[in-house]
């Protein structure tokens, strides 16, 4: 393994560091690594900065003093791993093992031994998906009907849940996006070690994490980041003495330091000394040295802030209690009175007693906590599925957050609570006479994360690239010869210099755009007669360019109850209407069957209502509160009478850019695999982007190239709407970070671009008069669109972001706005054929 020289910092860096950090200062990586080599008077100094930090946290916590606990017990689901890790005893082998995986009944024996002895936590440790590695854990797994490792680990929690009360936590390792949203409702915490960013330690030969495709920092970074947008309560950490350098661990600390600002979701900061192992590869390691231990402790404590939860683990240490409090920690950890840890089976945990000793000795208070930690309880919904709440409630001090050390956990069923309707239903109509309450919701300051950090992730595009006079002639000669040419790589040039257009070049391309639109569909100007339907408004995802979601508790919030969804669709219906649209908030007290409840409710009452609903965010979500796959729950709508789905919820389709816009939205390939397997299983969909915020031309046009790509697979799209930012109200422009929507130039670029990028593949392009108003809607119908979409009866999204044009239109309306662009209109269905009359 190659080696990377380090500079040792002089005593006058380190003396300056310290003064900075003393000071309240904000150091850089260089000043946080020569605080690493503080020794004698001058660590002395750096554990009381640190110290201090921690104590005015604790402070601002309203626990002064208290260092904190989980007592747990250790439950190994499976020792077999498919990663190679150096130092690892944990990771075995299968014929060393009784069996694969720990049978359902042995984990609930000993969860309850451990609630007997009044342990609140079960720690579910186990290897990364060792099916993918080893036949014998498949050929368990299958047996025993399990399609994975992860399907597993769901089922035992739910049964820890439902017949111990024991709170799981879980440590499966890395976990893409939909898993976390599938593991979230059985756990009210999990956790995954960072342990290192220096890539070097997992790609050469020699290194500690050679050979382990799960320890890529790359990948861990992208699991704390993706716990962070599902909202899941998260542990991670880093291990020290691995081979890494000072810079590197410095770098770390820095990288857990953007996730906690920008997501809030870190609930505890691991530092975890390396400790060598015999039967390992790294036997004859040293171990990591404690005053390096505390003195990185103390870096964490001071390049994280005091609202960071850090943790040392007590049966590393040697009996070094009083350094490591002094350094800056503030808990514990979990410590088992049942079983060892089975990571570090050597070095078994201290009593109870001891602990509590030795934490006053440094004086200092030990309180007992949940897997959870404080703040994440006493915030509840936005962080703790509500299937969860009781379990977490029953052992928790309301007025802390903290456990009740008496209380002892006892089996409760793992279901969902009882649907409250009701709040501010008649939103649909006072939005356009009273408003919304407030122009922004009451946890804007916290709910989207630190608006700085999101700030730096915004991506810029890049010098000269847009094309110069030479490439915007040769797109728009490309335009009127072969469009579509323009969406190819080869192209690109051309493409992005006709997204520059303006002026008489612009005029040209509008031009070229609705010969194009002549060709394809002719000049019939064509809408739907639709009702939208929002059924609730309740959301806790955090999308940070939406200002519809609301709190539970605030003014504006609702809930429709099923009748009165069924209602509407019946006087849409009376009214004319052949389709209602339906989306709402990710509502966590939404129940698994309430999606397809409503299509019922609605067919029920109206038969032949189109019901055209559920954004792939509400798919997805849905289905990994069932714990089924995307395709299963997709049937079991179709099966209750859902026609297509929205495309909404694509905004842009560049994760770049979506985990600026959205925090917790579902990654771009989960969009496009929602939507092209509703395609296939014969669900239609439109498809949209929203554009005209932090994003550029670069990224329009991929997101274009997405959507053709998934129209070559499934040919399932039935349009495309363009759908420009409403920033009046929307949190990502008050923060000051988005532009206030697009330009003029812009509407009539991205619209009239979409119909020659996307010509041959979607034939309908359509515009948006609640975002667009009339006029500018005749302005896009005589740029490339055809289509006006509907009348909505009502429409909240848009107006809650302050969308100046109504919430409804009648057909005489809309047939206006045909009349007044020149052209002939066309009631139509969803999927564009002829309408009843």
């Amino acid at each position: 393994m190659g080696e990377l020289s380090e500079t040792v910092p002089t005593e006058a860096s380190v003396r300056r560091a310290l003064g900075r950090a003393a000071t309240g200062r904000a150091l850089d990586a260089d000043e946080a690594a020569a605080l690493l080599t503080a020794r004698g008077a001058a660590l002395d100094e750096l554990l009381r900065v640190a110290g201090e930090i921690r104590d005015a946290g604790l402070r601002e916590a309203g626990r002064p003093g208290v260092v904190t606990y989980s007592k747990k017990v250790f439950i190994p689901l499976t020792r077999l791993c498919r990663d190679r890790c150096h130092y690892c005893t944990f990771a075995t082998v299968p014929h060393r093992l009784p069996a694969a995986y720990l049978e359902r009944d042995e984990v609930l024996a000993i969860a309850r031994e451990g609630a007997a002895q009044g342990c609140k936590e079960a720690l579910f440790t186990l290897g990364d998906r060792p099916e993918e590695r080893w036949p014998a854990a498949r050929e368990w797994l299958d047996e025993r009907g399990y399609d994975s490792t992860l399907d597993y680990l769901r089922a035992c929690a739910v049964a820890v849940l439902e017949e111990t009360g024991l709170l799981p936590h879980l440590n499966p390792g890395v976990l893409s996006w939909s898993e976390l949203q599938r593991l979230k409702p059985v756990a009210p915490s999990m956790g995954m070690m960072l342990e290192t960013t220096a890539t070097r330690l997992w790609s050469e030969p020699g290194g500690p994490h050679f050979g382990s495709p799960d320890k890529e920092p790359a990948v861990r970074l992208r699991v704390l980041d993706d716990a962070g947008r599902v909202g899941v309560p998260f542990t991670t950490g880093i291990l020290i003495g691995i081979g890494e350098h000072r810079a590197e661990r410095v770098d770390a600390l820095f990288a857990i330091r953007r996730a906690m600002r920008e997501y809030g979701h870190l609930q505890e900061v691991i530092v975890q000394n390396f400790r060598a192992k015999p039967d390992t590869a790294m036997r004859g390691m040293p171990d990591a040295e404690l005053h390096d231990l505390a003195a990185t402790v103390a870096v964490a404590r001071v390049l994280l802030g005091p609202k960071a939860r850090i943790q040392a683990p007590p049966n590393l240490i040697a009996g070094e209690y009083d350094l490591l409090l002094r350094a800056g920690i503030d808990d514990w950890g979990g410590v088992s009175p049942v079983t060892p840890d089975h990571v570090n089976p050597e070095r078994p945990w201290p009593q109870l007693d001891e602990l509590a000793a030795r934490t006053s000795a440094a004086g200092f208070t030990l309180r007992e906590r949940l897997t959870v930690y404080p703040e994440y309880v006493r915030a509840g919904g936005p962080w703790l599925d509500p299937r969860l709440l009781p379990h977490v409630t029953a052992l928790a001090d309301p007025a802390t957050g903290l456990a009740v050390e008496a209380a002892r956990p006892v089996g409760r069923p793992w279901q969902e609570p009882e649907e409250v309707f009701g709040g501010r239903t008649d939103l649909h109509v006072t939005i356009d006479v009273t408003g919304r309450t407030e122009d922004r919701r009451g946890d804007f300051d916290s709910v989207y994360g630190d608006w700085s950090e999101v700030a730096n992730k915004v991506t810029r595009p890049v010098p000269g690239t847009g094309g110069g006079d030479a490439e915007l002639r040769a797109g728009l000669r490309l335009a009127a010869d072969d469009p579509a040419a323009l969406l190819t790589p080869a192209h690109e040039a051309a493409a992005l210099a006709l997204f520059g257009a303006d002026g008489p070049a612009l005029d040209e391309l509008c031009r070229i755009a609705d010969d194009v639109r002549r060709d394809a569909v002719g000049d019939d100007v064509t809408y739907v007669v639709n009702r939208n339907i929002n059924f609730t408004n309740v959301c806790y995802v955090g999308c940070r360019f939406c200002a519809f979601a609301q709190r539970e508790s605030d003014a504006d919030a609702f809930r429709l109850s099923l009748d009165q969804v069924a209602d509407r669709a019946e006087e849409a219906w009376t009214a004319g209407a052949t389709e209602v649209c339906l989306q709402g908030g990710i509502d966590p007290k939404m129940p698994v069957t309430g999606y397809a409840d409503i299509v019922r409710a609605i067919k029920a009452r109206v038969p032949g209502m189109h019901v055209h609903a559920f954004s792939p965010m509400e798919i997805v979500t849905a289905a990994a509160k069932a714990g089924v796959p995307v395709r299963e729950w997709l049937g079991r709508l179709r099966e209750a009478g859902l026609d297509t789905i929205p495309g909404t919820a694509a905004e842009i389709l560049d994760d770049d850019v979506r985990w600026v816009l959205t925090k917790g939205k579902l990654p771009a390939a989960a969009w496009v695999e929602v939507v092209s397997t509703a395609h296939e299983l014969g669900i239609r969909s439109s498809s949209t982007m929203m554009y005209g915020h932090v994003d550029h031309p670069g990224q329009w046009l991929a997101h274009l190239r997405v959507l053709a790509g998934v129209q070559d697979r499934t040919g399932g799209f039935t349009e495309f709407v363009a759908l420009p930012f409403v920033h009046t109200n929307a949190p990502i422009y008050l923060a000051g970070i988005a532009r206030p929507g697009p330009t003029w130039r812009e509407n009539r670029v991205v619209h009239a671009m979409a119909r020659l990028l996307l010509h041959g593949r979607i034939d309908n392009i359509q515009c948006s008069w609640v975002k667009l108003g009339d006029a500018g809607t005749v302005e896009m119908l005589r740029g490339g669109c055809n289509d006006l979409g509907g009348t909505l009866m009502e429409e909240t999204i848009s107006r809650m972001a302050g969308s100046g044009n109504g919430s409804a239109r009648t057909e005489e309306q809309l047939r206006s706005i045909a009349t007044a662009a020149g052209r002939p209109f066309r009631k139509r269905t969803t999927a564009y054929g002829h309408a009843r009359a």
